[in-house]
């Protein structure tokens, strides 16, 4: 028996990538799956649950539109009586330097990553609140998918950065507006090759078939559904880097240095006067590329 029988999730961009793999392993633990991708691919992803044994249903529909939260959890709870868990995946990338982006470009990522990330939860926060309100005091779930680029910022990615960062402090906000309807939320940064980094040469998947794929998008899924899982409760508004065989806890913004006058006005000069108190011997250049290693 799985851990997760009788839930019912949506996982969006689920037709293909680390989406698919999510659906898959969650419909293998006993979930029925709401599969939501743009074309052909999630009728794919629903048609190998079901030949699994599983249960799941297939609906194409485009995260940026503000209609779509609604048309998912209302397939989730007609098909399957309620929903319990929101995987937020779809994502797009139209990289380019931001000095060479164009509005189209910048406002297609923003449009996928970030406003398709909040219309599906404020759907899922809507029916869930309801439910609390009604007596039902069942766990719910949101995971969100973040990257590498939007915890540290990556070069010719200011549109797709900007909305993973958001994405980041988006699930914070909800992780404290939701809480007390009994719903966590929590992102998950992947290393993975999927179709929005298969240009990456160093993530190819080994000519050793023998070898482990290091970028498999199936070992992603693991700790994602097991944020899922009743033993994940009380974890709410974190961030994670997973990939390979590691997962990386990350810690939001914390303060460096601190002035604060007693009573006095703040002016340019003062200022001046107290830049060692607030900097100290902190490094103020550009913050490194720091991202953990996989050894």
């Amino acid at each position: 028996m799985g851990r997760l029988e009788e839930k019912v999730a949506i996982v969006t961009g689920a037709g293909s990538g680390v989406g698919r793999e999510h659906a898959l392993l969650l419909a293998s633990e006993g979930a029925k799956i709401i599969v939501n991708d743009l074309g052909d691919s999630a009728d794919d992803t629903t048609a190998q649950i079901i030949s699994e044994g599983g249960e799941a249903l297939s609906v194409k529909a485009n995260v940026a539109e503000w209609s779509t939260g609604d048309t998912l959890v209302d397939a989730a709870v007609s098909t399957f009586g309620d929903l319990h868990i929101l995987i937020n995946n779809a994502g797009i990338l139209r990289d380019a330097m931001s000095f060479s982006m164009n509005e189209a470009q910048f406002d297609e990522v923003i449009a996928v990553h970030l406003k398709g990330h909040f219309v599906c939860a404020r759907a899922a926060g809507e029916y869930w609140r309801a439910q609390a309100k009604s007596g039902d005091e069942t766990q719910r779930r949101i995971i969100h998918t973040s990257s590498e680029s939007g915890l540290f910022g990556g070069p010719a990615q200011a549109n797709y950065a900007s909305a993973k960062g958001g994405i980041l402090t988006l699930s914070i906000t909800l992780g404290r507006e939701l809480t007390k309807y009994g719903v966590t939320t929590n992102v998950v940064a992947p290393r993975a090759r999927t179709a929005l980094t298969d240009y990456i040469q160093s993530m190819a998947a080994p000519e050793n078939p023998d070898e482990f794929d290091v970028y498999d998008p199936a070992n992603v899924s693991p700790f994602v559904v097991w944020l899922c899982t009743d033993e994940a409760q009380g974890i709410n508004g974190q961030a994670f880097i997973v990939g390979g065989s590691g997962i990386w806890w990350m810690r939001n913004w914390s303060h460096q240095g601190s002035v604060k006058l007693d009573g006095e006005k703040f002016t340019l000069e003062v200022i001046d006067a107290n830049r060692d108190a607030l900097f100290g011997d902190g490094d103020t250049s550009l913050p490194k590329f720091e991202a953990p290693p996989f050894s």
